[in-house]
């Protein structure tokens, strides 16, 4: 709720607990918005560990980049651009190869082709689709039907199996969606919202009765646009970092599943948007190491944030007209269980997922299949260890010297990321001997395991999160942002940052 009347008293005093990017997107949007309106802030960002960006991060060793967590961000969501701008990164941000554009999915061990036009869910072409051995004959039958079938007509939710099954057919889930789903969310597509996750396939169904209409439809739609477009330029970085012309993401000769066009990244690795922010919003602002214990409301409507002490000792006390809890929504649980209970048990129920990310350092000459795509996924029916892995060194430029070739596997699960970094390795090892031929050692392999910090979107996500927004409403000086809430992308918690930070000032429109 916004404290515009308060940001007139001098200085206003407001504190951002998580030094994730969305805690620093918000910390830096308050700035902007304090320097726009020439009027004082005393702001502090305090972060628990003791160090800045959260899941994001890179490292460079003997010529490789690499990185800890999401090693891109898409720009179809503009907010990660647009930040990316105002910091002065244009010239570090660069977008895909312009080769080997495709991924893969795994079917009996073998990396096959995703279908040239097939997004996601469903294809909006319909010979690779046709002659694509991912699927077999039946089960392309049974997408086909998808054309006939007539829309749902319920309104309540549902999940984003539910929706494949009924429209498509069990082999469609099986054999691409739940892998697709499980490589951007980590979770199981048979417990997640199909509205908080993705609402435009609603929208598809609602529109056209059948999806698989939509999605031709709408690319014969882009095919359009695309002719009317060609002179002109769109604001996203395309390949080899430089612009793209508009519709060229519809467009892609020969490309597979995601729409690469759209992904961009920065020369040195995505550490670089951290640093930016970090310079931005000065060292005087951002304490690292501080957790926060408590968070109470006094009587006269301000805030006190409690540190946590050593020992037995109590910790500092921190008084604030406003407080952005940019934290998973577990940890905002805690803090606000004294001051709203209800709220503290809606944000506890937001359930979320671990992760592991290897990344795996070789000659080229010692991976025996050609890399010639951006990656792939793997089913959960093919029984194999990894999630997916990405080919980093042919998605982007200079990720590996000269004759050498950057993987990065991907695991899920709490068992299985508990243990120990060479146990980690030698399962993904077996993985890549099987799939990809790989027998050699690596040069080196890094593994980061990110606990508990991707949020799933269950059945029923958005009403929950309509109750916690009506909590925190009741509460003015209160803000709540990142991944639990509205995406969980890296354009969308920076836009959930700048966000709390427009509401918190009277900013916003929303």
């Amino acid at each position: 709720m916004a404290l515009s009347e308060q940001l007139r008293r001098s200085p206003w005093r407001v504190v951002v607990v998580g030094g994730g990017i969305t805690g620093l997107a918000a910390a830096n949007r308050l700035l902007e918005i304090a320097g726009e309106r020439s009027e004082p802030l005393e702001l502090t960002l305090l972060e628990g560990s003791p160090r800045l960006g959260g899941v994001i991060g890179t490292e460079r060793r003997d010529g490789f980049v690499l990185e800890w967590g999401p090693d891109s961000f898409i720009t179809d969501k503009p907010w990660a651009l647009d930040l990316a701008r105002r910091l002065g990164l244009d010239d570090e941000l660069i977008g895909t190869s312009s080769t080997h554009r495709r991924s893969f999915v795994v079917r009996d061990g073998k990396l096959l082709p995703v279908p040239e036009g097939f997004q996601l869910l469903a294809p909006s072409r319909l010979w690779p689709f046709v002659s694509s051995p991912i699927f077999s004959w039946p089960g392309k039958l049974r997408m086909a039907m998808d054309w006939f079938l007539p829309p749902r007509q319920e309104e309540s939710d549902e999940s984003l199996a539910s929706f494949v099954e009924r429209r498509l057919g069990r082999e469609a889930l099986d054999r691409m969606a739940q892998p697709m789903i499980a490589g951007i969310y980590g979770a199981d597509p048979r417990s997640l919202s199909l509205r908080a996750t993705m609402p435009r396939f609603v929208e598809m169904e609602r529109s056209h009765g059948s999806v698989i209409r939509a999605m031709v439809a709408r690319r014969r739609g882009a095919a359009v646009q695309h002719e009317g477009a060609k002179t002109r330029r769109s604001t996203a970085v395309g390949r080899e970092g430089k612009p793209e012309q508009a519709g060229s993401s519809a467009q892609e000769s020969g490309v597979s599943g995601a729409r690469y066009s759209l992904f961009v990244s920065f020369r040195h690795g995505m550490q670089a948007l951290v640093d930016a922010l970090v310079v931005r919003i000065s060292a005087g602002v951002v304490r690292t190491e501080a957790r926060v214990s408590r968070l109470a409301r006094t009587a006269g409507g301000t805030w006190r944030v409690e540190l946590a002490g050593s020992g037995t000792e109590s910790g500092e006390v921190l008084e604030a007209d406003a407080v952005c809890l940019a934290l998973p929504a577990y940890r905002a649980a805690e803090l606000l269980e004294e001051v709203d209970e209800q709220m503290a048990g809606e944000l506890s129920s937001i359930p979320y997922g671990s992760s592991a990310t290897l990344n795996l350092a070789y000659r080229s000459e010692e991976i025996p299949r050609p890399l010639d795509g951006f990656g792939f996924v793997v089913p959960a029916i093919e029984k194999r260890t990894l999630l997916g892995c990405t080919f980093s060194s042919v998605k982007f430029p200079g990720r590996a010297p000269d004759g050498c070739a950057l993987l990065r596997a991907f695991l899920g699960g709490e068992g299985l990321t508990a243990r120990d970094d060479g146990a980690l390795e030698q399962v993904v090892r077996v993985d890549l001997r099987d799939l990809l031929g790989i027998t050699a050692a690596p040069l080196f392999a890094l593994t980061r395991r990110q606990h508990r910090a991707m949020a799933q979107y269950h059945v029923g996500h958005q009403e929950r999160v309509a109750a916690i927004q009506a909590a925190v409403n009741r509460y003015p000086g209160l803000a709540l942002a990142g991944n639990a809430y509205h995406g969980i992308g890296i354009p969308d918690c920076i836009h959930s940052g700048e966000l709390a930070a427009e509401r918190l000032t009277g900013s916003s429109d929303e």
